[in-house]
């Protein structure tokens, strides 16, 4: 019988090598991939959680930004990357516009990521520059009749694209977009004198609203700007609610196939860091609202943002090449 018992456990053995040999989860720094360029807002969020999620995590949270095509190569660089946990996808609602938009889906946004958690949303201004010799969006639109004007979009396909266009297009303008690689850029050439107007937001443009060099006209979504209350909304000024009252998001995202186990830690610590008092009051102080999400809810929160763009886009025939 002892010889039975020791030849099963001597059998045994091997088997449990590599169990014991399985480094836990986090051993080594994580990725996360902002697929805009630096210095704009989703770059400052996703910093803004990295640092508590590394300190929840044990390991570093690197940040890689990865612009180009609106977003799509670095969330399709996530998406083909190992499903191990090690590189993650912080993102804003051009995860799902921009393949609209571009009629082109190197990634399925509802089938090919794993749901970790929403940041939130954040008021989106349409501003004009503060030397145009306007004050309210109902000024701004009699000064752009008849003007050949341009306006930046801080990616095609994007929010601010998309809703520029339709300003123009609702009132008989002349508009052409200008696309940048993100809002850095975008914002440079708008304090430079060269772009007249432009949707931005606040936690990217916000010191530049708030000292006057740039005018915030009127504000999607519903809410309003919270540190500039007297901007009134798009929806207040008459504008459908349907199309000019609903927000984006912000959040967080893993490759689908990516263990249960690891979806939970890092949904752990994307939660432990949303509910940082210091990470809550720079959301205020940036005017972003806070508004977090566990993964199903997020994920219906996506796919509801996602039918109402794929149908405010298909009812502007909008499109874009390249």
């Amino acid at each position: 019988m002892r010889r039975r018992s020791l030849a099963i456990a001597l059998l045994a053995a091997p088997l449990a090598v590599p169990a014991l040999a399985q480094a836990p989860w986090p051993s080594r720094p994580i990725r996360m991939v902002v697929p805009l360029p630096a210095g704009g807002a989703t770059d400052i969020w996703a910093r803004l959680v990295a640092e508590p999620m590394a300190q929840q995590l044990g390991q570093p949270v690197v940040i890689e930004n990865r612009g180009g095509a609106g977003g799509m190569i670095g969330t399709e660089a996530v998406k083909n990357a190992a499903p191990d946990g090690y590189t993650i996808l912080f993102h804003i609602a051009s995860f799902v516009q921009t393949p609209v938009v571009f009629r082109r889906w190197p990634y399925q946004p509802l089938e090919d990521f794993a749901f970790i958690g929403k940041l939130g949303t954040t008021p989106l201004p349409f501003c004009c520059r503060g030397d145009l010799p306007v004050t309210t969006l109902a000024e701004f639109v009699a000064y752009a009749k008849g003007r050949d004007l341009n306006f930046g979009t801080y990616s095609p396909g994007s929010s601010g694209h998309a809703f520029a266009q339709l300003l123009s297009d609702r009132h008989g303008l002349n508009m052409t977009a200008v696309h940048y690689r993100g809002e850095a850029p975008m914002l440079q050439d708008v304090l430079g004198g060269r772009i007249p107007c432009a949707f931005h937001s606040m936690i990217g443009s916000g010191d530049h609203i708030r000292s006057g060099r740039i005018r915030p006209l009127a504000t999607l979504g519903t809410d309003g700007i919270p540190s500039l209350p007297a901007v009134p909304t798009f929806a207040s000024l008459g504008y459908p609610p349907e199309e000019w009252a609903r927000s984006g998001f912000v959040g967080l995202f893993a490759h689908v196939r990516t263990p249960e186990a690891i979806q939970a830690r890092l949904l752990e610590a994307f939660r432990a860091a949303m509910a940082r008092p210091e990470v809550l009051r720079r959301l205020v102080e940036t005017d972003t609202i806070a508004q977090y999400l566990g993964p199903t809810e997020f994920k219906a929160d996506v796919a509801g943002y996602m039918a109402f763009w794929q149908a405010l886009v298909d009812r502007m025939g909008l499109s874009v090449e390249g």
